[in-house]
């Protein structure tokens, strides 16, 4: 088939990869000037920095350099998905500096139409494909909020921006600076400001538990909310495994005091109490919707005064002082200086290349997106979906995806009526939005159930690793590496149901 894929990030660039083995003709149009996707250069803000270490985030047959630091930066994550182009032959698939601007269905609705627009240039005509994959990302699309007073704001020589577009520390030396939000983006910009800035103000309007990435200064974070039984701790929709069950049933003393030491211990750490930054809630919150690594050097600073955390408030106006200077007033009554405002606050999701009727054929009435395994529409034909599943496991979750797409091209995925999907895909979607409180990324957030994720989408194919593998991966981190010998099953899978079909 030919195929469209939008999008050249993880998931773009691991469809593309699979997709092509699998004997498709792959285009890849993606309108930044290079691969990475959030962490293009375009798009990744100042201290940007993975929160996996360097082994778990990276494609099962291509490890990230050993030179590379335990927690990569955003330049050297972009220069590994260069290598993977380069390993893998993408290049030609490429178009770079590219955006769609429409795909719409044929008119016999046997493929899309995708019409582009290559960066200073016209619009292209339109292209046919007989497949689309939308891989646009869940974090491209940043949410900036609508303040009384923005415009005297601007009037007076102040910015207000997204953290992804705050990519030159220098912009904001010696200024006097408000961050928005308290996820990893704005810490991690906060903590990059705070050296260089007049005043930095982080305005919060809920506290996060953060882990820091080595508890006790020695234990890495990735032996616990990288492994089985790590994901284990935190109740998913169903049990299916011996543990699972025992972990939320007899053992749930055992698994929820572990949780609240574990707590404990990160606020001491951490030093929460002292600088009045303990969360609402229970520990066990931190993995609710995501979970956000404390940014090295933000609590530091914290305590000497560096940032400033107003928490449970937010923004409510700007004003101009007399003598022309700029400020934020706060709904807990404070004023702080602000020159620049940089909002992590959050991603819209949606895919504006779309019409609006095939947007709504695509999610429920509260715009909650409805794809079975996070992959799949119940009624588009043609279409599936790459990254909508916000992972730990990035790379793996897009390998698994592509596999799953490749599959169902090739008509050898059993999937169950649409009815009982719809009802299945609807049952999930209001499970994640009842235990994230509403902070399900509008049915595309995953996190922390990773594994339990890839283990679904693979069970559709009728794969899976050893038994072995899994046991050790309840213990240790999860290596991708041990899913690099499924594509080629996949592959025999697909030639052996051919050799049926055709005999």
């Amino acid at each position: 088939m030919r195929i469209a894929v939008v999008g050249a990030g993880f998931a773009g660039l691991a469809h593309a990869k699979v997709l092509k083995e699998l004997g498709h003709e792959v285009t890849v149009y993606e309108k930044a000037p290079d691969v990475g996707g959030v962490w293009s250069i375009t798009r990744r803000y100042t201290g940007l920095r993975t929160q996996n270490n360097r082994d778990s985030y990276a494609f099962s047959d291509l490890p990230m350099p050993r030179e590379y630091p335990e927690w990569p930066t955003g330049a050297q994550v972009q220069a590994y998905l260069e290598r993977y182009v380069r390993t893998f032959d993408l290049k030609s698939a490429l178009r770079l500096s590219t955006e769609v601007v429409r795909a719409e269905p044929t008119p016999g609705q046997d493929g899309w139409l995708v019409t582009a627009r290559p960066a200073g240039a016209p619009l292209r005509a339109p292209e046919r494909f007989d497949h689309l994959v939308i891989a646009n990302g869940i974090f491209s699309d940043p949410v900036l909020p609508r303040y009384a007073g923005y415009p005297d704001l601007v009037r007076a020589g102040g910015r207000l921006v997204a953290s992804s577009q705050l990519n030159d520390i220098e912009s904001v030396r010696d200024k006097h600076v408000v961050v928005v939000g308290y996820g990893k983006s704005a810490c991690d910009v906060a903590a990059e400001i705070g050296q260089v800035a007049a005043s930095t103000t982080v305005v919060a309007r809920h506290l996060l538990w953060k882990m820091p990435k080595l508890i006790g200064g020695a234990l890495n974070m990735k032996y616990l909310l990288l492994t089985r039984f790590g994901e284990n701790l935190f109740r998913y929709q169903t049990q299916s495994t011996g543990m699972e069950k025992f972990l939320h049933g007899p053992g749930n003393p055992v698994r929820q005091g572990m949780l609240d030491s574990l707590g404990a211990f990160v606020g001491r750490q951490l030093g929460l109490k002292k600088l009045g930054l303990v969360p609402d809630g229970e520990f066990a919150d931190i993995a609710s919707s995501t979970v956000s690594l404390a940014t090295d050097g933000f609590y530091e600073q914290v305590a000497a005064g560096t940032i400033t955390v107003h928490r449970d408030t937010e923004i409510s106006r700007f004003v101009v002082t007399a003598d022309g200077r700029t400020h934020a007033e706060l709904s807990d009554g404070a004023t702080v200086r602000a020159d620049v405002v940089v909002c992590g606050t959050g991603f819209h999701q949606r895919i504006p290349f779309l019409d609006d009727v095939i947007t709504r054929r695509l999610q429920d009435e509260e715009g909650n997106f409805q794809l079975w395994h996070q992959i799949l529409p119940h009624d588009v034909e043609n279409l599936t979906f790459a990254g909508y599943n916000s992972s730990f496991f990035s790379p793996l979750s897009a390998e698994v995806g592509a596999m799953w797409i490749g599959a169902y091209l090739a008509g050898t995925i059993d999937l169950p009526p649409v009815a009982e999907r719809r009802a299945q895909v609807a049952e999930r979607v209001r499970w994640m939005e009842q235990r994230t409180k509403g902070k399900h990324a509008r049915g595309t957030n995953v996190i922390p159930f990773s594994l339990h994720n890839v283990d679904e989408t693979l069970a559709d194919l009728g794969l899976d690793i050893t038994t072995g593998q899994k046991l050790k991966q309840w213990l240790l981190p999860v290596e991708p590496k041990a899913y690099a010998g499924l594509l080629p099953k996949l592959k025999e899978k697909i030639a052996n149901a051919a050799v049926r079909v055709g005999g």
